[in-house]
C-alpha cells in the first residue's frame, strides 16, 4: 500500500466521520495491517483533531463550495493542510502525494484544485494564519460551536484550558496489579528497559509513560503485572468501598478495564458479574480476564433489561459506567468532535436514567451504585443524579471525599487534563437506604 492510497484511505475515512458514519476505531481497524498504518491512524486523527482549524483555513483558498458528491475531495484537502501545517513532511512531498490520492477517489479533474489549494496555502501562510488567529474560537480551538458554549456556560473558569487539553495528544497511563508487584518495582523494570516513566499523582497504581509503545515492548505487560488503563478510571476501584465476600456487577464492562481492577483491587469477592451488550467488546473484557487470571461472570445483553440476565440475586456493590457523549477524552477520541450534537446528549441523557432506574432494584439495601461516565457534562453526571434522587426514594447521595477533581452538589468531577494528567471523569455514589421497620 502506498502514502497516495493512505492519504486516500484518509479522505475516505474523514468523509464518512463527517457524514456521521462510523468512528475512528471502527474504520481504522480495517487498515491495521497496511504497512503505511501509522502515518494513515497519524493523519486521520490529526484532522479530526483541529477539523474545525483546518475547515476555516481552507475557505478563503475556495472560489466556490464544493458539492454534495464532491466532498471527499474536500475532505482530502483537509488532510493536506493538517500535514502542512502540524507536521514536518516537507511541503512539496505532502503537495505530490495528496494530487495524486485525488486519482485515488476517482476525482482525476481534482488533481489540479489540489495542487492550486495547497500551493496558494504555502505561499500565504502567515497571512492565512493571522487571520485565523483573530477569527472565533471555533477555529482557533477547533471544535464545534455547541461544545464551545457548553464548556463556557458549564465550566467558565476551565473552558480555554479544556479545550486545549482537547487537542494534546493523551498519555499512555499503566495500572499496577498490586496482586503480583509494587509500583517501584515497575517502574524500575520500565527504566531498565529504557522507558521513560513516572508515577500518577491520584492512584498508587498508576504510571505514566513519557511516549506511548506498544504493550509487548512493556516488561510485565504479559504475565499480568500490568495494564494499560487511564488513571481516571483507576479511582473507580477504590471508591467502590470493596471488602471480602461482596458479590459486584459491572453494568457496562467491556473492554473490562475497570472489571479487572476490581478482581485485582478484591480478591476475595464472592462474585463479579460483568455485562456488556456489544459482543466484540465483551470478547475483549474476556481476553483480558485470562491474560489476568481472572474470573468474572460474563453477560452479553443490555443491563437495562434484567429479565434477560438477572437471577433475582442482588448485588452488594453496582458499577454503572453509563453509556455517554465522551466529552471528557476528546483527547483520545477526537472524532467526537464530528459525531457528536446536543441532540445526541439529549438521547444520552434519556438512556442513563433508564440504565439507573433498572438496576436500582437489582442492588441490596445498604448497598452501594457507583455512577460514573467520561463526560464533563453536567447534563449527563449531576443533573441525572438530581433527577434520579427526586424520584426514588429510597436513595441516598454520599458525598466522595478527596483531594483531587471538582466537587459538585452531586459527585466528583475530573476535567480533562493536559499530557501528564487524567481524562475527564465524573464519579457519584449513592447507597441504597434499609427500609424503615413498622412501629
Amino acid at each position: 500500500m502506498s502514502a497516495t492510497n493512505c492519504r486516500a484511505i484518509a479522505a475516505s475515512i474523514l468523509t464518512a466521520l463527517r457524514n456521521g458514519n462510523g468512528s475512528l476505531t471502527s474504520h481504522l481497524e480495517k487498515y491495521r495491517d497496511l504497512p503505511d498504518y501509522s502515518l494513515l491512524q497519524e493523519i486521520s486523527y490529526g484532522s479530526c483533531r483541529w477539523f474545525f482549524q483546518l475547515e476555516q483555513l481552507l475557505q478563503p483558498l475556495l472560489s466556490k463550495p464544493f458539492k454534495a458528491k464532491d466532498r471527499n475531495l474536500e475532505s482530502l484537502l483537509i488532510i493536506g493542510l493538517y500535514q502542512l501545517k502540524h507536521l514536518s513532511t516537507p511541503g512539496y512531498a505532502v503537495i505530490n502525494e495528496t494530487v495524486s490520492a485525488a486519482q485515488f477517489l476517482g476525482k482525476s479533474w481534482g488533481k489540479s484544485l489540489v495542487n492550486a489549494v495547497l500551493r496558494n496555502y504555502l505561499r500565504n501562510q502567515a497571512e492565512l494564519e493571522r487571520r485565523l488567529e483573530e477569527s472565533s474560537l471555533v477555529a482557533t480551538s477547533a471544535h464545534p460551536q455547541w461544545i464551545v458554549d457548553a464548556l463556557f456556560d458549564q465550566w467558565p473558569d476551565q473552558a480555554r484550558q479544556i479545550l486545549s487539553n482537547n487537542n494534546s495528544r493523551p498519555p499512555m497511563t499503566l495500572r499496577v496489579n498490586l496482586q503480583h508487584t509494587t509500583r517501584d518495582k515497575v517502574l524500575e523494570r520500565l527504566s531498565a528497559a529504557g522507558i521513560a516513566a513516572q508515577a500518577g499523582p491520584l492512584c498508587a497504581t498508576s504510571i505514566y509513560l513519557a511516549d506511548p509503545c506498544p504493550v509487548k515492548d512493556l516488561p510485565g505487560f504479559s504475565d499480568g503485572q500490568i495494564s494499560v488503563q487511564d488513571e481516571a478510571s483507576q479511582l473507580v476501584a477504590p471508591l467502590m468501598q470493596l471488602n471480602p465476600g461482596l458479590t459486584v456487577l459491572d453494568a457496562c464492562a467491556a473492554p473490562g478495564g475497570k472489571t479487572c481492577h476490581i478482581l485485582e483491587s478484591e480478591r476475595s469477592l464472592t462474585s463479579v458479574t460483568a455485562i456488556d451488550a456489544d459482543p466484540r467488546r465483551l470478547l475483549r473484557l474476556t481476553e483480558n480476564l485470562q491474560r489476568l487470571g481472572l474470573q468474572a461472570n460474563t453477560h452479553c445483553a443490555d443491563a437495562k433489561v434484567t429479565e434477560k440476565w438477572w437471577n433475582s440475586e442482588s448485588f452488594d456493590r453496582i458499577l454503572l459506567d453509563a453509556p455517554c457523549s465522551a466529552s471528557g477524552v476528546i483527547r483520545r477520541h477526537p472524532d467526537i468532535k464530528l459525531l457528536r450534537s446536543p441532540a445526541n446528549v439529549e438521547a444520552l441523557q434519556a438512556e442513563q436514567q433508564q440504565f439507573l432506574l433498572a438496576l436500582w432494584p437489582t442492588l441490596k439495601s445498604n448497598g452501594l451504585l457507583l455512577y460514573t461516565t467520561c463526560s464533563i457534562f453536567r447534563a449527563e453526571n449531576e443533573l441525572i443524579i438530581e433527577a434520579f434522587l427526586q424520584s426514588v426514594p429510597d436513595a441516598k447521595y454520599e458525598s466522595i471525599v478527596a483531594d483531587w477533581g471538582v466537587e459538585c452538589r452531586y459527585g466528583r468531577q475530573l476535567l480533562t487534563g493536559a499530557i501528564d494528567g487524567p481524562d475527564g471523569f465524573f464519579f457519584c455514589l449513592l447507597r441504597k437506604t434499609l427500609p424503615e421497620l413498622s412501629p
